[in-house]
């Protein structure tokens, strides 16, 4: 039996392997993918000790500092089951594979959300993406919407703005809500059409997006785009989580310690109820994690 599963390999999943490893735990990293927002993220300039370094940049040192400890690792895995068995924690992959460990820590992020409108799902990766560190690329030269007003919205607008040929940000909200740095760059650059107080109400095209149908103030809109970038917030990936209590959103509550209302079950990261979802607090929270199965542990022996 393990000591620890770690679920997640992002900031916070990776940052408690290392810790983890330099305590001596004998435990195993179970993930989906490597670097988790991270690794789709644009330009980062507010990680300590990095003026300036990219998503995957960063997320190229983070495995590094991991694989220095052999960290024993299932990559490409998803669990679809998370429980507290009597004074164990017992996981189920997708595969129906089973996993038994003393402790667990859930830091397994989140997940885009949907527009859930029609021609949404029609058009997903024909046109329609939810990632712009991934697919900007792919639209050099073109007309691009990008929805959303927050953080995740501008820095999309920002990556495109070197590539596209213009972009239309689609806001809901009456103004944009992201950090004031980034709204100044995207307000004053002549390749971006801020709409806000617009919705979105369809998405259509042919074998490929040409288009998006918009509400803004009441009236109906048509935008001729060749790309579109959904950026509207994230939804934790807490579903497979039994018996933990969460908030009205799905994040998994924790104390100042990182645990949960279950003993032995620990989370750490954006899947949580702390607030600012950021990377070098996702990071932390995954050390004060690791330290605090390490103390659980010795308390149990």
């Amino acid at each position: 039996m393990y000591d620890l599963i770690i679920i997640g390999a992002g900031p916070a999943g990776i940052t408690a392997s290392v810790y983890a490893a330099r305590k001596r735990l004998n435990f195993m990293v179970i993930t989906k993918d490597i670097g988790g927002q991270t690794a789709w993220s644009g330009d980062i300039e507010n990680y300590t000790g990095y003026q300036f370094i990219t998503g995957p940049e960063l997320t190229v040192k983070f495995e590094e500092h991991m694989r220095r400890y052999n960290v024993q690792m299932r990559e490409d895995e998803e669990i679809i089951k998370l429980q507290k068995m009597g004074s164990s924690v017992w996981l189920k992959t997708a595969k129906g594979e089973e996993c038994e460990a003393k402790t667990a820590i859930i830091a397994s992020g989140k997940t885009s959300r949907e527009l859930n409108v029609p021609g949404e799902k029609e058009f997903k990766n024909r046109g329609l993406t939810y990632c712009a560190t991934c697919d900007a690329p792919l639209f050099a030269g073109k007309e691009v919407a990008v929805i959303g007003g927050g953080n995740s919205g501008l820095d999309a607008a920002l990556q495109l703005m070197k590539i596209a040929k213009h972009i239309y940000l689609i806001n809901i909200t009456p103004s944009l809500t992201g950090d004031p740095i980034m709204q100044e760059k995207v307000s004053e650059s002549e390749l971006v059409t801020v709409m806000n107080y617009t919705k979105v109400t369809s998405v259509f095209g042919d074998k490929f997006v040409t288009g998006v149908r918009v509400k803004r103030e009441e009236k109906d809109e048509m935008l001729k785009v060749q790309g579109i970038f959904v950026e509207i917030g994230l939804v934790p990936n807490s579903k497979f989580v039994e018996g933990v209590e969460k908030n009205e959103w799905g994040e998994i509550k924790v104390n100042p310690y990182n645990e949960t209302n279950v003993l032995g079950i620990f989370a750490a990261g954006d899947v949580t109820d702390v607030p600012e979802k950021q990377i070098v607090i996702a990071a932390g929270e995954g050390s004060k994690a690791a330290l605090g199965v390490f103390k659980y542990l010795n308390h149990l022996r």
